[in-house]
């Protein structure tokens, strides 16, 4: 029985088409030069955000600090909607390595989402000089731990405003920016708008089979390589990569199917008596009694699925058909109650 997984849209294998690309990538040395793949990639990405530049990255991970790094001073505090990757998936480099202090903003906006009031009050004014400094705020669209949860276009305008008039710098976390993007509608540099920085990532949702960029000003970018490169991502022939990346975003118009394949995910669990939510994106996350019972019931059903804190995450991506859908759904089935059915 071959095993469905729905684990994280991270456990693509790279297409027949991007594996072409690698073997014929034009390249060269990205330390002492700027490899040419890499340079198309970078100038694509930038363009489709609508910043000025971009630069590749081995992470997500290293590209989140690469900008916090730029953003925050020693002790300088930064703000964070609840459980943002930043937060809690990036093993405290923001503090270790970047030197910030973070706060959490509640979801008082909806999942994922503070409110532009709440920016501006956790921001605070100037205070004695051994107060703590508020220089940035990071938002995270999709919020991966919010079940995909998107920022409306308006909202994203008015949390940036609010950080502004706060003077805070704002960084975005897009690692699913596509996904947000593709849920309202909306070319990417929709969602950009203002930021100083953002982060998207290739190897979520598209396939690549790994690699993201940092994006910014033409002066941040030349920080951010410089930055790239203390923390051990100096890169030579990095186009074997960036080729897979330059393919994976052919894959941007495909990305609504990916959002179809999660809601019928949903509507089938929500025919079999469960509770399912109706997802914004690709990502399902369903909350159950006991997570870890249910998720090795389903593993030793074929069907793979993450333990977040007390839920599972279903998440839909381009190596998985519709069929595939309707084969996890009959395999769950009989597992239903376990899941929540009456």
């Amino acid at each position: 029985m071959r095993p469905l997984d729905l684990r994280s849209d991270t456990v693509t294998q790279p297409s027949p088409e991007m594996r072409a690309a690698m073997a014929a990538a034009e390249v060269g040395d990205d330390v002492l030069e700027h490899d040419p793949t890499l340079a198309r990639l970078e100038g694509r990405v930038a363009e489709l955000l609508g910043l000025e530049a971009a630069l590749w990255v081995p992470s997500g991970c290293m590209g989140n600090l690469i900008a916090l790094m730029m953003h925050l001073g020693r002790g300088d505090r930064f703000l964070a909607p609840a459980q943002a990757h930043v937060l809690g998936s990036e093993l405290g480099t923001a503090a270790w390595l970047a030197g910030g202090m973070p706060e959490a903003l509640a979801w008082d906006a909806g999942p994922g989402r503070p409110t532009p009031a709440q920016v501006t009050k956790a921001a605070g004014s100037p205070g004695p000089y051994y107060t703590l400094q508020t220089k940035l705020l990071c938002l995270e669209n999709t919020h991966n731990f919010a079940g995909g949860a998107v920022i409306p276009r308006a909202e994203h305008r008015a949390l940036v405003a609010a950080a502004k008039a706060a003077k805070l710098a704002v960084h975005l976390d897009g690692a699913r920016i596509w996904h947000a993007a593709a849920a309202q509608n909306l070319p990417p540099s929709a969602l950009t708008e203002g930021v100083d920085t953002v982060q998207v990532c290739l190897s979520k949702g598209l396939g690549a089979p790994m690699g993201s960029l940092v994006c910014g000003t033409k002066a941040a970018m030349v920080e951010a390589r410089r930055l790239r490169k203390m923390l051990g991502g100096g890169v030579r022939q990095g186009g074997v990569i960036g080729a897979a990346g330059l393919v994976a975003l052919d894959y941007l118009p495909r990305i609504p199917e990916d959002h179809a394949k999660a809601r019928a995910l949903a509507e089938g669990l929500r025919a079999f008596g469960v509770a399912a939510p109706t997802p914004e994106t690709n990502i399902l996350l369903l909350p159950v009694a006991d997570a870890p019972t249910a998720a090795a019931a389903l593993e030793a059903a074929g069907v793979r699925a993450s333990i977040v804190g007390p839920a599972l995450r279903f998440i839909a991506h381009r190596d998985l058909t519709d069929a595939d859908i309707v084969e996890a759904l009959r395999r769950i089935e009989p597992l239903a109650k376990l899941l929540g059915a009456a």
